[in-house]
């Protein structure tokens, strides 16, 4: 079950206008099928993939995003039809640690031209 926190980080991104009531009716059920217990001896997976990026000299995050698990593959086909390739960015990668639902760090760089540093993980 989602927790109280999770729900209402959802809620909140829709009274800020920044997702639809239908976008937020699939993150609350991708947060409850995530949440079910998982059979004796299996390993927990990630439930969150977050993507942050910050100003290499402040520190000051510019972008913190946190999205559910089981939406991030749908949106990483539609988003590959608007953004073209990222040198660094091993998107099969990717993909195959979201469908793993791998924890931990999976990709972190340094855009020194636009003075950035972008973290992608799955917590």
């Amino acid at each position: 079950m989602a927790t109280p926190e999770e729900r209402m980080q959802i809620l909140k991104l829709v009274e800020a206008g920044q997702i639809t009531a239908e976008e937020a009716e699939k993150r609350l059920a991708a947060l409850e099928d995530a949440s079910r217990e998982l059979p004796e001896g299996e390993e927990p997976k990630g439930r969150w993939f977050r993507v942050r990026v910050s100003d290499r000299q402040t520190g000051k995050a510019k972008v913190n995003v946190t999205i559910p698990l089981n939406l991030v593959e749908v949106g990483m086909k539609m988003g590959a039809r608007f953004t073209p390739a990222a040198d660094a960015l091993d998107v099969d990668r990717l993909r195959d640690a979201v469908r793993r639902g791998e924890v931990g760090t999976l990709c972190d760089v340094e855009d020194e031209r636009e003075g950035e540093r972008i973290e992608i993980f799955i917590e």
